[in-house]
């Protein structure tokens, strides 16, 4: 039977990864078969333990949400793995438990564990265990290319939880990450918060990791530290001249004029006008502009023959 994700840990699809830890916390402590025996749901159970292990995990997440269990499972084309897509077939292991354990910590964790709502209890560094980090967390970043332009702070909310001031119990709280971002900054750019993840007294909190996506322009296209701006001209700008106002994104309006023949492959490099370096803030790409040539649908007999006339020289 297809089930929804999202509907079994009781979220919508806007929940952020601290609910989804919240939620799978919450209903795998109720419906555990080994703890409640009046709640207690094998079935439900497993179907908590699959649920989690998609939408804890940003790539097979990104496939559920845009293709579905069906896509998920069946995998997607290859080229949509690219976005950050679980592009291979996903099959549940089946171990609810084994999700279970890996979450908690443990094999035992109910030996720590006093109610649903109660703080979790650790107990202390357990002998002969030595610790290690969790998995770092990624998440990904988006900002407007403006904000990799001009460069900008976000400040990002994290739900994490954290060992209390007793040293035998822990609580989720939330705590404010701040993110310089550098003007000239790549989509792909990670930004690491080492251990700012978990914490536990068995375990190295995992690093929380940043991953910059950039969201469309209406006008601009970026490749590199290069802006790609496309105009759409006529057949008649394209022979004979003419020059193009652009608004660039440290809010100027530069004036290009365009004297050559316009050709398809033609374009017309602006140089210094594109992205700031990171590396060196003094340099910048350049601006690209490309055409997009719009010929007339038809043409009247006079106007065919006044072409033939125009063309009929050695240029």
């Amino acid at each position: 039977m297809v089930s929804d994700h999202y509907e079994t840990l009781e979220l919508n699809r806007n929940a952020t990864d601290a609910d989804i830890k919240k939620a799978f916390r919450r209903l795998a402590l109720k419906f555990h078969p080994g703890r409640n025996k009046q709640t207690g749901n094998p079935e439900k159970f497993s179907q908590l333990g699959e649920a989690y292990d998609v939408l804890s995990d940003l790539r097979k997440k990104a496939t559920y949400d845009k293709f579905g269990e069906e896509g998920l499972k069946g995998g997607i084309p290859p080229e949509f793995g690219c976005s950050g897509a679980w592009s291979s077939k996903y099959v549940y292991h089946g171990n609810p438990q084994k999700t279970f354990r890996e979450f908690f910590g443990g094999d035992n964790p109910f030996a720590d564990f006093f109610t649903n709502d109660a703080p979790l209890q650790f107990g202390g560094l357990q002998p002969g265990v030595v610790k290690t980090q969790d998995p770092h967390m990624e998440r990904d970043l988006y900002l407007t290319l403006d904000d990799l332009f001009n460069g900008c702070t976000k400040k990002v909310k994290v739900s994490r939880r954290v060992i209390n001031e007793d040293g035998c119990t822990s609580s989720i709280r939330d705590k404010i990450l701040t993110i310089a971002v550098k003007p000239g900054w790549k989509e792909g750019t990670r930004i690491i918060f080492p251990k700012e993840g978990d914490q536990g007294p068995n375990s190295i909190p995992a690093d929380i990791v940043f991953i910059l996506r950039q969201e469309s322009h209406p006008l601009f296209v970026r490749q590199g530290s290069d802006l790609i701006y496309k105009l759409q001209i006529t057949l008649k700008m394209a022979l004979t001249g003419f020059s193009v106002d652009v608004q660039t994104l440290d809010g100027r309006l530069i004036t290009i004029p365009i004297n050559d023949i316009v050709h398809f492959s033609y374009n017309k490099v602006v140089t210094g006008m594109g992205m700031p370096l990171s590396q060196d803030l003094s340099q910048r790409g350049n601006l690209i502009v490309t055409f997009d040539i719009q010929f007339p649908k038809k043409l009247s007999a006079e106007s065919r023959h006044l072409i033939k006339q125009a063309l009929a020289s050695n240029y």
